[in-house]
C-alpha cells in the first residue's frame, strides 16, 4: 500500500510539474519576434482601431468621449464578469509603460507584461491574425489619445476560473497563434475583407456558438448562436438564405456597415449598433472589402437555440 501511494504521488508530481511547463506562456504561446519596424504608421493604426472596435469595450462608461479608454466595461459570461482594463495612454493606470513588444505579445499572445494569460474575453484570438507592423501602428495610435486615470474593477470570477494558469490548458486546446495568411487564388479585395474581419474586426468572437469552455465551435463559426451576455442571440452572418444574410447583396452587407440600415429598411441596435458607429468611419473600400468576404461564407443554418425558461422562474 505505501508503495502504492508514493507511486501515485509521483504520478501527482510529475503531472503537475507537466502542468506547469505546457501552460507557461513563453511554452503555450510564445512571442512573435517583432524584429525591427519601420514607423509607425498613425493612419493605418487609427483605421485598426476603428475596425477593431476598442473604444466599444476600453472608453470608459457613463461619459460620451469614444476617445477616453479608460475602462470600466463589464462583460458578463457563463464564467463570471469580465471588466475592460484601461488600455489609454496613462503611465500608472493604463499601458503609457508598455513597449512595443508588449503590446504585441498582448494582442498576439494573449501574455501580460508581466506573463501572466489574458483571458480569452480579450479576442486575441482574432487579433493574433495581424501581423506585428499593423500592431505597431495600432499602439502608436492609442499612444496619441488623451491619459485616463483610473482602474477598472478586477473580474468577478468563480472557482476554478478565477486561476488564470487554467487559461494555459485553454490555449493549448483551442488557441491558434498562426497570424494571418493570404489566400493566393482569390482577390486582394477578398483577402483584405477577410483580413479585417477575422483578424481585427474579430466577428467571429459575437457571431459564432462557443461550447461549455467558451471556445467557438468552429461547425457553426459566423453562423450565430446565444448571447454570451444572456441578452438573446446574436445574428447569423453566413450566406444561408433563411437563417443568415444570404439575401443580401454585396452592396447592402456594405451599406449596414456604413449607416447600420438592412435591406428591409430596419437598422441594427444592441451592441451591433455601437459596431456601426466604429466600420461607419472605415473607407468605403474597406467596408466592401468586408462585404466580399461575407459573402463568400458557406450557408450555415444557425444552431438550435435553447428552450427559454417558463415566465415566473
Amino acid at each position: 500500500m505505501r508503495r502504492l501511494l508514493i507511486t501515485l504521488l509521483v504520478f501527482i508530481v510529475l503531472g503537475l510539474a507537466g502542468f506547469v511547463v505546457l501552460t507557461d506562456p513563453r511554452v503555450v504561446s510564445p512571442a512573435p519576434v517583432i524584429g525591427t519596424l519601420p514607423a509607425p504608421d498613425i493612419e493605418n493604426g487609427k483605421l485598426l482601431f476603428n475596425v477593431g472596435g476598442c473604444t466599444s469595450c476600453h472608453a470608459t462608461p457613463g461619459q460620451d468621449d469614444r476617445l477616453k479608454l479608460g475602462g470600466g466595461f463589464a462583460l458578463a459570461s457563463p464564467f463570471g464578469t469580465f471588466h475592460a482594463p484601461n488600455i489609454s495612454p496613462h503611465t500608472r493606470d493604463g499601458i503609457g509603460n508598455w513597449g512595443v513588444q508588449d503590446f504585441v505579445d498582448a494582442m498576439a499572445t494573449g501574455t501580460s507584461p508581466t506573463g501572466q494569460h489574458y483571458y480569452p474575453a480579450f479576442p486575441y484570438t482574432s487579433y493574433r491574425l495581424m501581423p506585428p507592423k499593423a500592431l505597431a501602428d495600432l499602439f502608436a495610435y492609442i499612444r496619441t489619445l488623451q491619459p485616463v486615470e483610473g482602474t477598472a474593477p478586477d473580474h468577478q470570477l468563480a472557482f476554478p476560473f478565477n486561476i488564470r494558469r487554467i487559461v494555459g490548458g485553454w490555449k493549448l486546446l483551442y488557441f491558434d497563434g498562426s497570424p494571418f495568411k493570404p489566400d493566393p487564388g482569390k482577390s486582394e479585395e477578398w483577402n483584405r475583407g477577410a483580413y479585417l474581419v477575422q483578424g481585427p474586426g474579430h466577428c467571429a468572437e459575437c457571431h459564432s456558438s462557443r461550447n461549455k469552455l467558451g471556445a467557438i465551435i468552429q461547425t457553426t463559426r459566423f453562423a450565430g448562436g446565444p448571447d454570451p451576455e444572456g441578452k438573446g442571440t446574436v445574428p447569423n452572418i453566413t450566406q444561408h438564405e433563411e437563417d443568415g444574410i444570404g439575401k443580401w447583396s454585396k452592396a447592402e452587407i456594405a451599406e449596414m456597415l456604413k449607416t447600420g440600415l438592412t435591406p428591409s429598411f430596419d437598422s441594427v441596435g444592441g451592441a451591433m449598433a455601437a459596431v456601426v458607429r466604429n466600420t461607419a468611419l472605415l473607407p468605403d473600400a474597406d467596408r466592401l472589402a468586408m462585404a466580399e468576404f461575407l459573402k463568400s461564407l458557406p450557408a450555415v443554418a444557425s444552431p438550435a437555440q435553447p428552450p427559454k425558461a417558463p415566465a415566473g422562474n
